[in-house]
């Protein structure tokens, strides 16, 4: 069953189990999709900071893409976990021969590639979500300014989040040009 499609509880537990996932990626993403959402429903409301027909414009454009990065970061929840489900599987592979313990750990190096493309986009969806929450919170209805600076603040904990998935995953590959890569776009993803 999909993470994102279970009930709040259902969530929550599966969070709260022993089980390695979901972990803190799937968390970053959930996170940064509620920001989204809460972000979205400001920039909605009818009710603009002065009601001018600018101000309506820049929101509803805003709401339009808060929308595609919350499905996005809805999706990111599921595949987070996909990916370190690959991860875990490939630690359990055989190692008992040369050619077992060479495909092992090719197995090991390319499932932590991708449990480090999911947090990462994750950073990046999360890095747009803050982007928009500046126009949000320029024109929107002020009585929603505490929803605005909770998804704004929800956003920055995807991000954050997602930025530690991907700074321990590296330090699990190989790959020092990818990582060299990744490491580049994490500093400006922070920012």
């Amino acid at each position: 069953m999909s993470l994102i499609s279970m009930t709040v509880t259902d969530l929550l537990d599966a969070f709260a189990s022993s089980a390695p996932t979901p972990g803190g990626g799937s968390a970053a993403a959930l996170a940064g999709a509620m920001g989204a959402s809460l972000l979205k429903m400001v920039a909605a409301m009818p009710k603009t900071r002065t009601g001018t027909p600018e101000e309506r414009t820049a929101l509803d454009a805003a709401a339009a893409e808060l929308e595609t990065l919350r499905q996005q970061l809805a999706r990111l929840v599921d595949e987070d976990k996909k990916a370190y489900d690959l991860v875990t599987g490939a630690f359990k592979l055989p190692k008992g021969t040369d050619e077992e313990k060479a495909a092992r750990s090719k197995a090991i190096q390319e499932a932590m590639k991708a449990a480090t493309e999911a947090p990462l986009q994750t950073m990046r969806a999360c890095a747009a979500v803050l982007g928009h929450a500046r126009t949000v919170a320029a024109h929107g209805n002020q009585n929603a300014s505490s929803d605005i600076e909770v998804g704004t603040a929800l956003a920055r904990a995807g991000l954050f989040g997602g930025d530690k998935n991907v700074e321990i995953n590296l330090g699990s590959l190989k790959d020092e040009a990818y990582c060299n890569t990744v490491a580049e776009e994490c500093a400006r993803l922070r920012r």
